[in-house]
């Protein structure tokens, strides 16, 4: 049986409600040189996201999918203290962001040792956490993939054939997805295990079709952002759901978040825009609560459970 892996445990589908597979609770996007995120402390971390976490669960979220990688502050161990402290279960990645925020280590390594590290995460414990991986989070650059994020990419693809782990990448550009789905597909793993994050800023629909039909999650995860109103995203969706893929959409904030770098850790975004704000949209415009419960449930416990 597939299993959703957490910071607080296993949960089958029938304990999990709303998931939001694409948040974050602590990243760094400070100058990479200065190492913010080492400093960090725990305790005021808590504090500060405490309340939009509880503000989140009344809302109606029962999960919340980190989304930070090696290269941008990962910190699990910080994960897992706003998860106990707040009761929310959080599903946190292995992996490592793009060029120039690739570590140096991860420079040095090789595919294989990539790969074994990836899969020591996914199977045992991350960070000294106590608690495995349950998904891959990787990147690309807008101009098509690095040699260095071609070798990450094909060691998340060899690393996720061992696990069934997703693997999720934050790229922007349609035609470099188009190439990282044959990366992962000559190292055998499968399109279907692959989520395109950020797709919604990919202007041209025709590359958001192509790789559903490839097999592919798109995913789209600004919704309540400045950059895109709520009707950009209500048109998407519709879309997509009018071609027959609803199924292999997921919908989420990319809010939060503690920014060490950032003094009191900046302004923290609230987690409920989806359920309070745009959902009922969705609703206005004809979808179903069939419908909305595979989009904000079941969609997410399937492309992250394994």
């Amino acid at each position: 049986m597939a299993e959703l892996i957490t910071t607080l445990g296993r949960l089958r589908r029938d304990q999990t409600g709303l998931i939001l597979p694409h948040e974050h609770v602590f990243v760094d996007l400070g100058p990479i040189e200065a190492h913010s995120y080492r400093h960090a402390d725990v305790d005021d971390v808590i504090r500060v996201m405490r309340a939009p976490i509880e503000d989140a669960k009344a809302a109606g979220v029962s999960v919340l999918v980190e989304c930070t990688p090696e290269g941008v502050g990962r910190r699990v161990d910080i994960d897992k203290a706003v998860s106990v402290a707040t009761h929310l279960p959080i599903v946190v990645p292995t992996g490592i962001y793009r060029e120039p925020f690739v570590p140096e280590w991860a420079h040095d390594m090789s595919e294989e040792d990539l790969r074994d590290w990836m899969l020591a995460e996914l199977n045992d414990e991350v960070m000294g956490a106590g608690i495995p991986a349950a998904w891959i989070k990787v990147s690309a650059g807008d101009d098509g993939i690095t040699s260095c994020e071609s070798k990450i990419l094909r060691a998340a693809a060899q690393a996720g054939h061992e696990t069934n782990a997703a693997i999720g990448s934050h790229t922007i550009r349609g035609r470099v997805v188009r190439d990282q789905l044959d990366i992962i597909e000559s190292q055998g793993y499968r399109a279907s295990r692959f989520i395109w994050i950020h797709t919604h800023a990919e202007p041209d629909f025709a590359l958001h079709l192509e790789m559903l039909q490839r097999g592919a999650w798109i995913e789209y995860d600004a919704i309540g952002s400045e950059s895109f109103t709520d009707q950009v995203f209500v048109d998407l969706i519709m879309r997509v759901l009018d071609a027959g893929y609803g199924h292999k959409l997921l919908l989420s904030q990319d809010r939060g978040w503690y920014d060490p770098s950032k003094p009191g850790g900046g302004e923290v975004k609230p987690y409920t825009y989806l359920s309070k704000h745009f959902l009922p949209k969705l609703r206005e415009a004809g979808v179903d609560e069939a419908t909305i419960t595979q989009l904000t449930q079941d969609n997410p416990y399937n492309v992250y459970a394994r």
